[in-house]
């Protein structure tokens, strides 16, 4: 068993504020990404821009990042960087500006290099320090070493490398409080999602494990009391933020697994909000797992207090409904996304390339669902 973790980890309200000398630390001159108005509008710019001020550090922001970040957004965001010679990145957001910041570091360090390089982590130097400051309670960005970018081909592919941890992640759940409902109940079965697919993974250990464990029973026990009514405490802010890092560490050591390969394609070309998106498969993995891994699937639902039943109903009441449907021609195109996938191969039970092709002809097929 190996666990590597480099990311100081800092989690209270008022965290940004109160550490400012942990950011003068990383340079004098800083570049924060974030998306369009998230980040204002929650606090967290402001409270960034006083942090970077008392310890003296300039910055510029660069503020063009949208969901689903692209390559060509964080070639630009890397342009800007070196132009105001930046020393490091500092990400504000939920999953798309954070991910966009570790690419924009890693690109940053290596001016000119391309979309082939960043993927195939053949960049000759390191990334800037990248520190990051969570503003939702799903992706666990945040806390892990990996970046989803979409390529200039339209589809969303992973970089996972140890050189893009965050040196420091800073994480206010008041920032939370900014979310509408939609967003909160996307990101909270998002979080939910790694635990679950993390717990379920061939990669697992026993730090994965106990992060997966408490994770998900947070999240649960929080859903569980907001099916009538979801006006979400204060205090279940707090923990529901808890969770999210708990999920990012846990597969900042094993990744994802089924749900997260098959949801990517429900994002690109449906639209669906990518928690909603990894949700959809949730159920299934379920049934998966107590096919394949009953004792394991046991222990799970044992740890979070909950029948299986009742929590694949949870999450279809918590999460938006989708009801989408694929031609034949577009499952066909779909192939090369599943065929031999790492992520998928992660799974506790078959995953060989007939079972996943008829998994999605029974789940999407028009023909087959009709």
């Amino acid at each position: 068993m190996e666990f590597y973790f480099p990311t100081r980890i800092i989690i209270n309200r008022g965290s940004v504020r109160e550490n400012w000398d942990k950011l003068g630390s990383l340079g004098k001159r800083c570049l924060i990404v974030t998306g369009c108005n998230s980040a204002k509008k929650c606090g967290a710019l402001d409270d960034a821009a006083y942090a970077l001020k008392k310890a003296g550090v300039s910055y510029e922001v660069f503020s063009r990042i949208t969901q689903n970040p692209r390559f060509t957004d964080c070639a630009e965001g890397a342009k800007a960087a070196v132009d105001c010679k930046a020393d490091f990145i500092l990400g504000i957001g939920g999953g798309s500006p954070l991910d966009a910041g570790k690419a924009i570091a890693w690109l940053a360090a290596n001016p000119g290099s391309d979309e082939q390089q960043m993927y195939s982590q053949t960049l000759k130097n390191k990334p800037l320090p990248f520190a990051a400051i969570g503003t939702t309670a799903g992706t666990g960005s945040e806390v892990t070493q990996v970046a989803v970018i979409t390529g200039t081909d339209g589809r969303k592919k992973s970089i996972r490398s140890e050189f893009i941890f965050p040196v420091i992640a800073f994480g206010d759940p008041a920032y939370t409080s900014f979310m509408p409902e939609h967003v909160t109940r996307s990101t909270a079965v998002d979080a939910l999602s790694h635990c679950i697919e993390s717990y379920f993974n061939k990669a697992s250990t026993a730090f994965s494990e106990i992060y997966a464990l408490c994770g998900a029973r947070i999240i649960t026990e929080i859903l569980s009391q907001k099916l009538s009514d979801f006006s979400v405490t204060e205090q279940q802010r707090d923990m529901l933020y808890l969770a999210s890092v708990f999920g990012g560490m846990a597969i900042s050591v094993t990744g994802t697994c089924i749900p997260h390969a098959l949801s990517y394609f429900l994002t690109e070309n449906h639209g669906v909000a990518h928690g909603n998106a990894c949700a959809f498969w949730l159920p299934f993995f379920i049934q998966y797992n107590q096919k394949y891994a009953p004792e394991r699937a046991g222990k799970f639902f044992d740890g979070i207090r909950m029948k299986a039943d009742e929590f694949v109903l949870l999450v279809e009441n918590t999460a938006q409904h989708i009801d989408i449907t694929v031609s034949a021609d577009e499952l066909e195109m779909l192939r090369p996304r599943w065929k031999n996938n790492g992520s998928i191969l992660k799974a506790l039970g078959r995953t060989d390339n007939e079972y996943i092709e008829n998994l999605l002809k029974k789940s999407l097929l028009k023909e087959e669902k009709e």
